[in-house]
């Protein structure tokens, strides 16, 4: 991915570029920015600058195509539909990292309404891993679990990496930052630093 002079509200041109396999931190206080930029590259918010994917630049694609290339995971994530496998186009592609996840094998019969934070945040997950995206945009994925939903988490997307895809992960925990990205984005009002992580 590449990216150059990306503004939009709350962001002031910001550039970096993500190669296949990398794993970008992005890390700041509160209200820096963080979650806006991630919505700017998803191209959820309004936004202008050059982004690119492979060489192909977003404006040429359509947006659809490009939201599913370039994937958004929210801290908190929507749902719409009555249970939890409604929200998902094949239940058996998710199923593995359902297990994995530690979340229960009949969770797709859940109402969503018994979801708790971290079973939501889960599964927000798997639904954006489970579409296969080019690069991950992952706002907090492990901010409401247990270490042992974190190391599941971590290795799922490690193991993306390893395949090709890249990341950017907005995170509050440096050494999490540290285990995850060689390269880190520090936020403050808008726009970005290079820095170690």
């Amino acid at each position: 991915m590449r990216v150059r002079g990306l503004n939009g509200v709350g962001l002031a041109d910001i550039s970096f570029d993500l190669a296949a396999g990398e794993c970008l931190a992005v890390m700041g206080p509160s209200g820096s920015g963080k979650s806006l930029l991630l919505r700017a590259l998803a191209d959820l918010d309004p936004n202008s600058g050059e982004v690119s994917l492979a060489g192909r630049a977003r404006s040429d694609l359509p947006a659809p195509e490009w939201r599913r290339q370039v994937t958004y995971a929210a801290a908190e994530p929507g749902w719409w539909a009555a249970t939890v496998g409604a929200h998902f186009d094949d239940w058996g592609a998710a199923a593995p990292l359902v297990r994995r996840f530690h979340l229960a094998e009949d969770c797709a019969d859940w109402p969503v309404g018994r979801l708790s934070t971290g079973e939501s945040q889960r599964l927000g997950l798997i639904r954006v891993l489970v579409q296969a995206p080019s690069v991950l945009l992952l706002d907090e994925p492990t901010s409401a679990l247990d270490e042992a939903g974190r190391d599941a988490v971590e290795a799922a997307v490690r193991e993306r990496l390893v395949a090709g895809a890249a990341a950017i992960w907005v995170s509050h925990d440096a050494s999490q930052a540290e285990r995850m990205a060689k390269r880190c984005l520090r936020m403050t009002q808008g726009r970005a630093v290079e820095a170690a992580p």
